[in-house]
């Protein structure tokens, strides 16, 4: 596989989430196929729910006004009667029959909607639930983007404490948060990660706080697994580097930017649409990362024209030609399947010996919902 550089993987990666330019609708016609897309935040949140928007419009622009899609925005994930609702509203209200759910939360809605619909094709993204007719999921492996970020925030902290404000105490938290942390000791193993639970995917004020406290104990250095611009906003007024996550995130702090995760979901989604269309879909789980790739036949204006859901944002002008090369030798390991984050030894931060030398984790074991303990160099205690 050919290897990608840093510099053009992430140059193309802006254009990702603006350049829907190349395929035109017509919005006269009829569409054949209505999509809907149940979302816990605002498709302008500038996060999470801002990328799988970006992915959808993108996607419904290639189809030449075949394709419909419709959101239901600010579900609440802990509510699953106001998910069932939105899931049926799409259904009975926009004549929807390919449904995409985006947060761990909406699973069991998913699920049972599923199973009441069965001439409705159901996706749920970041669950393990899956049917084998009409209910599938999929997700991207954001912990190799993660580790790669970890890089850049341990070779910028100057004081080896670096903050992660965290969403809630699940698997896909502690999966980021390690693997970031691997990747801040991968170059610095001097530093430490200190985590700050907010028991929440979307709350500005409690997100920006969480990243208050955490700056206040001496952090110089805020990443995050947040749906919002506002621990990075947080960071810009204290004068500290941030990380982001989901969508590009580098006006939230221009001058200390270093770079973060990104989801490019506009690839998945056109495949998923094209699938239906065909006539050719079938149920699917997949997790997709830098050793995956979609078919880009004409689609050279989205993402970075490789193909890959999952990416890296653009560095910030401080980050140093040092970190650059750094991140592009691991990254081009990853792509051609060279590299594994999880790769042992791995100990937890009690000193138990998690993972042996020469073993890997395997997809099982980092889905495993008791994968919820902390790597060696992070800590969700107070700061030292």
């Amino acid at each position: 596989m050919k290897k990608l550089t840093v510099f053009a993987l992430v140059a193309v990666l802006l254009v990702s989430v603006f350049a829907f330019s190349a395929c035109q609708q017509n919005p006269s016609t009829e569409p054949e196929l209505k999509v809907g897309i149940v979302c816990i935040g605002s498709k302008d949140d500038k996060g999470y729910t801002y990328a799988h928007a970006r992915g959808m419009e993108y996607a419904e622009s290639c189809f030449n006004g075949r394709v419909k899609v419709y959101y239901r925005d600010n579900v609440d994930d802990g509510d699953p009667a106001a998910t069932t609702a939105a899931i049926e509203s799409l259904i009975k209200d926009d004549g929807c029959t390919l449904i995409f759910t985006n947060s761990f939360g909406f699973m069991e809605s998913t699920e049972k909607a599923a199973n009441d619909y069965p001439n409705v094709k159901f996706m749920h993204c970041s669950g393990y639930k899956s049917n084998d007719t009409n209910f599938g999921n999929y997700f991207g492996r954001a912990y190799q983007a993660r580790y790669l970020s970890g890089i850049a925030a341990g070779m910028a902290t100057k004081s080896n404490k670096i903050g992660y404000v965290a969403a809630k105490q699940l698997t896909e938290c502690y999966r980021g948060i390690n693997a970031f942390t691997l990747g801040v000791l991968s170059v610095n193993p001097d530093a430490k990660v200190y985590v700050k639970w907010t028991d929440t995917w979307y709350d500005p004020t409690v997100e920006k706080q969480a990243a208050i406290a955490l700056l206040d104990g001496g952090c110089d250095v805020i990443a995050q697994h947040q749906d919002t611009t506002e621990p990075g906003n947080a960071a810009k007024e204290r004068g500290a580097f941030s990380c982001g996550y989901n969508s590009p995130m580098k006006d939230a702090n221009p001058d200390n930017y270093l770079t973060g995760p990104v989801f490019n979901w506009g690839y998945f989604y056109k495949d998923q649409i094209q699938a239906v269309l065909n006539g050719t879909w079938k149920v699917t789980t997949g997790w997709y990362g830098y050793e995956s790739k979609f078919d880009t036949a004409g689609n050279t204006t989205y993402a970075n024209g490789t193909g890959y859901v999952v990416g890296l944002d653009e560095f910030g002008d401080k980050v140093s030609a040092e970190t650059r090369t750094k991140i592009q030798e691991v990254m081009n390991k990853m792509i051609a399947g060279e590299f594994d984050v999880f790769a042992g030894p791995i100990y937890d931060n009690a000193g138990t010996l998690r993972v042996e030398e020469g073993k890997v984790m395997s997809d099982g074991d980092m889905l495993n919902t008791e994968f919820t303990w902390l790597v060696q160099g992070a800590s969700d205690g107070s700061i030292e």
